[in-house]
């Protein structure tokens, strides 16, 4: 699988009008075409930003189905109006699994009860090694529940309309609740402080 984790920077006060137009108009033609809209997102601590998860089957599939979507009806009818909310959607990491993901249910639901999901966004020096993950098992994992773990993905963006952030390794992982990364020892793999995302789902986000 392939895994998209996009942050978008919008214009003050446009949030809800994106969020509003997204679950109308963007769930069910997105998976028309082959995209599965894993979670949509409220972030707590940035009022003008908007996240959300997309995954595909694999990076052929994934250049099908963008084109699909973006060349399709609902796209092209609500492009202008979604674009007007946004200062920026390029903040896109591309991913792969680096263990067990989230299991979502079969049908998604209208509204929902959310909870607060936490994405903890890491930077390496170079790429994920087996060490690292045995490393992250041992010492992180245990301490919250994480419900998914990512590595980077390196393959060539195949859709170059859509730009992914390249030249970085990350390491990703989602936790339930508001979980603090903090561990001490995690420090002497990373190049920064780790980026720390809580999340509340929107009402049709499947993961929440």
């Amino acid at each position: 699988m392939i895994y998209e984790l996009r942050q978008y920077t919008l214009w003050p006060g446009e949030r809800e009008t994106l969020i509003e137009l997204f679950d109308r108009e963007f769930v069910e033609s997105q998976e028309a075409a082959g995209i599965r809209v894993d979670g949509q997102f409220l972030d707590e601590d940035r009022p003008d930003h908007f996240v959300w998860v997309r995954s595909f089957p694999d990076m052929g599939r994934r250049t099908a189905a963008l084109t699909a979507f973006y060349g399709g009806p609902a796209w092209q009818a609500h492009r202008d109006a979604a674009n007007a909310t946004m200062v920026d959607s390029d903040d896109v990491l591309l991913l792969k699994p680096a263990g067990p993901v989230w299991e979502l249910p079969a049908e998604r639901r209208p509204q929902g009860t959310p909870a607060v999901l936490t994405a903890s966004i890491a930077h390496l020096p170079s790429p994920v090694t087996q060490d690292f993950r045995d490393f992250f098992a041992a010492e992180v994992a245990p301490l919250a529940p994480v419900i998914a773990r990512f590595e980077t993905e390196y393959a060539e963006n195949t859709f170059p309309d859509l730009p992914v952030r390249t030249g970085e390794h990350v390491w990703v992982w989602f936790t339930r609740g508001d979980v603090s990364p903090g561990v001490p020892a995690l420090e002497k793999w990373l190049t920064g402080p780790v980026q720390t995302l809580r999340l509340t789902p929107t009402a049709r986000s499947l993961l929440r």
